[in-house]
């Protein structure tokens, strides 16, 4: 008895906290985000997958392994703090993420997974975007199980939704030499149309489910990692020239797009954050941001830039975590973060576009 008034309590506390948005200076009722490595904050520690970030020394920095691909937050931990939200947002397959936990948001993020189901196939298990839009399905049953489907069409519409996903569509498929057959047979053209119209679809499920503030970053400029410039030798010091443009080229048909759903999906507001131009900003404006170098991996062995080898458990890695763009092979430092956090949540039209999280959180 006791036990079930402790509960009863609990989801009071919740609802009352939700009603008052947590007296939060913005209009921000929950957060859910999806994606992969980047935004990951553990949903791979409980599948069977290569890709794994839940040993020492990732997360050196966190105070311990938690799942993520970094050494300390990720870009929307960091975020989430600036929003007033006293929680990391949960991972969804974590036991924990229940009851009303949930209704502050979840995390479906998972590393190695694309816009595409075959996406990252080579790290064995990950959790496709089309996957994580089911997981947040069964959430939102959930949620109606604990407030009613009224309060739940309210709490969604305010909610904030994080969509970071594209980058391993390339890494880890269409530049793969064992890309599956039919992806080999594409032209990049017609590779970036795939991805375009899958995750237009995709985007107009999320908002067939309740989404309406939905935030999408473009694709980083994947040439200029570790692993992709150490692969790529003949590059130099340069970042790899071909992925980059391609991945220029999938950001400006990811913006168009956006700006067609805002246009058509009713009370909508598609903003898309250009990941490409704030990081490749970072990379050459690297000493005034107070880095010692753009392109070497903390954590990471072989190579020019320490980026064949990816961060393995009890690796070593650099003295100061602060002086370096990349942690690993692939992401970035919690350094690198907190200034690409910085440059979502109060940047101008150039890093984030038609408006930036805090504005967008005041609507």
């Amino acid at each position: 008895m006791l036990c079930q008034w402790f509960q009863i309590l609990t989801i009071f506390a919740a609802l009352l906290c939700f009603s008052m948005t947590c007296s939060r200076a913005n209009n921000i009722s929950a957060t859910f985000i999806f994606g992969d490595s980047i935004s990951d904050v553990g949903n791979n520690n409980y599948i069977i997958t290569l890709a794994k970030a839940n040993f020492k020394p990732v997360g050196i920095d966190f105070g311990m392994p938690t799942g993520r691909f970094t050494n300390g937050r990720t870009v929307f931990d960091i975020i989430g703090q600036s929003l007033g939200f006293k929680n990391f947002i949960p991972p969804y397959l974590a036991s924990t993420t229940v009851g009303p936990v949930i209704l502050q948001g979840v995390n479906y993020a998972s590393g190695a997974g694309g816009i595409l189901n075959e996406t990252g196939a080579n790290f064995v298990g990950r959790i496709s975007m089309d996957a994580q839009l089911h997981n947040f399905g069964m959430t939102k049953r959930d949620i109606i199980s604990i407030i009613g489907k009224s309060a739940v069409d309210k709490l969604l519409a305010s909610a904030l939704f994080v969509v970071t996903v594209g980058s391993n569509d390339f890494v880890s498929n269409y530049f793969l030499p064992n890309a599956s057959i039919h992806t080999k047979k594409l032209s990049p053209e017609k590779f970036i149309g795939t991805l375009i119209s899958t995750f237009s679809l995709q985007l107009t499920r999320l908002y067939n489910m309740g989404a309406r503030k939905i935030i999408v970053s473009s694709v980083p400029p994947i040439g200029c990692c570790p692993n992709q410039k150490d692969l790529h030798p003949s590059s130099g010091q340069e970042c790899v020239a071909f992925e980059n443009r391609l991945a220029q080229q999938y950001n400006k048909r990811l913006k168009r797009l956006l700006l067609e759903l805002t246009a058509t999906l009713e009370g909508s507001i598609f903003v898309y954050v250009d990941v490409y131009h704030i990081f490749e900003s970072i990379i050459q404006n690297y000493t005034l941001y107070g880095f010692q170098t753009k392109d070497i991996a903390c954590c990471g062995k072989l190579g020019l830039h320490d980026g064949i080898v990816p961060c393995l458990p009890n690796a070593k890695v650099c003295l100061d975590r602060s002086k370096y763009v990349f942690w690993d092979p692939y992401h970035a430092t919690e350094t690198t973060n907190i200034i690409i956090a910085k440059r979502v949540m109060d940047g101008d039209s150039n890093d984030i576009s038609p408006i930036n999280v805090r504005k967008l959180s005041q609507i």
